[in-house]
């Protein structure tokens, strides 16, 4: 079934709205605030978004330019996502979220004219287009959480955490090749229920291995924002528990994963 890039976009943009609500509680200040994200400050959470939002505008526009960018920032190693936190560290708070907007509106632009079946560059990957706006949206996502986590803001989760918790299904061999581990052949079952309520099931029914819980755990897993022991998933099987250990929905290296102890179970 081909994604509905009219859906998806939309769903963007309205995670991006969340954003710009939580910015627009902050003071200048308040960017220099740490993130649970080691060494991390609110400004850094804000300048990676909108660094891959240049980035991803354009890997649409001159993939090859895009290609080039790439290879000067993968000269940096593993590291090259706190390189680019340095380098925009002295950013006036203002400018910062201008470029965030700026760039955020040019991209879900661009986005909107794109086939969702159209061929796109990333960092050390190709991805459909409809692929692409789903991985933004798990950014945002992220990162909005840890921005979110930071000051204090809750909002009530979303069916829109259906594109992540797939993604984070999706990753299964991803995960396992990130950490030079072999992919295993059995699939893992896994059952998320919704914010609204609705069940939502990958794998086979019949897997020996499992996870079953809230999708807002699951996505505060996959993208590492959670460490599993303080959320309410059921985790069954070797298979599955060694996945659940490493999984990562996002490109790029190994995530640093969260040590337990930083939230109470269940807390947004």
């Amino acid at each position: 079934m081909t994604a509905d890039m009219a859906v998806l976009v939309r769903d963007l943009g309205a995670e991006s709205e969340v954003v710009q609500q939580m910015l627009g509680g902050l003071e200048p200040a308040d960017y220099d605030r740490a993130t649970p994200a080691d060494g991390w400050a609110i400004r850094d959470q804000l300048s990676h978004l909108a660094y891959f939002d240049t980035m991803e505008i354009l890997a649409i526009a001159e993939p090859e330019r895009f290609l080039a960018a790439t290879d000067e920032l993968l000269e940096h190693g593993n590291s090259f996502v706190d390189e680019i936190a340095k380098k925009y560290s002295h950013m006036p708070a203002g400018d910062l979220r201008e470029w965030f907007t700026t760039t955020r509106t040019r991209l879900i632009a661009a986005f909107s004219a794109l086939n969702p079946r159209t061929r796109l560059p990333w960092v050390g990957l190709e991805m459909s287009a409809a692929s692409a706006v789903s991985a933004r949206l798990m950014e945002t996502w992220a990162h909005g959480q840890d921005i979110a986590d930071t000051i204090g803001f809750v909002s009530e989760p979303t069916e829109r955490l259906r594109h992540i918790a797939h993604l984070g299904v999706s990753s299964f061999a991803f995960s396992h090749r990130l950490h030079g581990i072999e992919v295993p052949q059995a699939a893992v079952r896994v059952e998320l229920v919704s914010p609204a309520g609705a069940v939502w099931r990958w794998g086979p029914e019949r897997s020996a291995d499992s996870v079953e819980g809230s999708a807002l755990d699951f996505c505060m897993v996959a993208t590492q924002r959670r460490n599993l022991a303080e959320t309410g998933l059921a985790v069954h099987g070797l298979i599955a528990s060694r996945w659940m250990s490493i999984v990562q929905a996002y490109a790029g290296p190994p995530g640093r994963g969260r040590e337990p102890g930083g939230f109470r179970r269940g807390q947004r």
